[in-house]
């Protein structure tokens, strides 16, 4: 991949719902992946189209959602659908490329809640296309074979994600830990069950004054990574950062560059039903297992960190790997 892949983002179109999308907070990643396209300091974009690999269509949901949809109004999907399929229309008149694989060679990147929803309208257009998603939930029709998870990551202004901390094992006196708003059924399950109410398993909506919430994440053994209203949480590479094992309670959730990574030798799954047991669960984890865990925390971290430009192996280049790999099974027609 290193040597030969190459990408073309589509000129067409203009700001600020094309060629521009969000840098900083829980939809970060959708700007930062852009910009990187967009730079011209990736060696990945390709000179001409005819010498792509794959089509990027550079369309932020995100800034559709701000800019279109607000002031509040009631929410529609037809316009978010609308805008993104007539950009479609229009580089599948101009250009050869979509029609030839209708569109298996396609991608776009979105980290916004509402993006799986561009393809109900006219599923058929979208059938092979692919799609870079946040919102990875198999019950609202992801397709782990053709689309891609992507992670979750709450930028910091004037950063690139969060702070790395190294704190070892023997170090870390709270079992398991989570702080953060009431937002979706799984959070409330979590509170009803855990909120305030053990020295182990600590639990907060709102963390007192005199704690930090980095350092609490890297003073643990395991992170509660809670999906919210949608399965996806910025915790995981959160705890990811902190060298904390990560336990991520979710239904239908399909985890990030799964096809390469295997998460259960560096996290724990729970599923909602299981939410009242999470001490009994992590208790039973033997030292020696948690060690290893924990040692392999450390081992993908790299996988989880935004470089600018990107480097090899960290979150962008995972996310182009990950497109590479759905591209190789691609047939064109003439």
């Amino acid at each position: 991949m290193e040597k030969r892949f190459k990408i073309w983002t589509y000129k067409e179109g203009d700001q600020p719902l094309v060629h521009g999308g969000p840098k900083n907070s829980i939809y970060g990643i959708e700007g930062q992946f852009m910009d990187e396209m967009e730079s011209g300091d990736s060696h990945f974009v390709a000179g001409h189209p005819d010498e792509a690999h794959v089509f990027y269509i550079p369309i932020s949901v995100t800034r559709i959602a701000h800019y279109i949809y607000s002031p509040p109004v009631d929410y529609s999907g037809h316009m978010l659908q609308r805008l993104v399929t007539d950009y479609i229309y229009v580089v599948s008149d101009k250009y050869p490329y979509w029609n030839r694989s209708n569109g298996a060679d396609h991608f776009l990147v979105s980290c916004h809640d509402w993006a799986p929803e561009i393809s109900i309208v006219t599923p058929d257009l979208y059938k092979h296309f692919i799609r870079v998603l946040c919102n990875a939930n198999t019950s609202e029709r992801f397709q782990p074979i053709r689309d891609i998870s992507l992670p979750e990551v709450n930028i910091p202004k004037g950063k690139l994600g969060p702070p790395h901390l190294d704190k070892p094992p023997n170090q870390r006196h709270i079992l398991a830990f989570f702080a953060g708003r009431e937002s979706g059924y799984m959070r409330t399950l979590l509170f009803r069950s855990w909120k305030e109410n053990d020295d182990e398993v600590q639990v907060y909506e709102h963390l007192p004054s005199n704690r930090d919430y980095a350092k609490s994440m890297g003073d643990s053994k395991f992170c509660l990574c809670p999906s919210g209203w949608e399965v996806a949480s910025p915790r995981v590479v959160e705890a990811i950062a902190a060298g904390c094992v990560p336990v991520i309670i979710c239904d239908y959730y399909v985890l990030p560059f799964s096809e390469v990574l295997v998460w259960s030798k560096f996290s724990i799954n729970i599923t909602s039903d299981k939410i009242p047991e999470i001490k009994k669960i992590l208790k039973a984890v033997p030292n020696e297992r948690y060690l290893r865990m924990q040692k392999r925390v450390k081992q993908v971290q790299r996988h989880f960190v935004i470089n600018r430009p990107a480097q090899p192996y960290d979150m962008l280049h995972m996310i182009l790997h990950s497109v590479w790999l759905r591209r190789l099974n691609v047939r064109l027609r003439s």
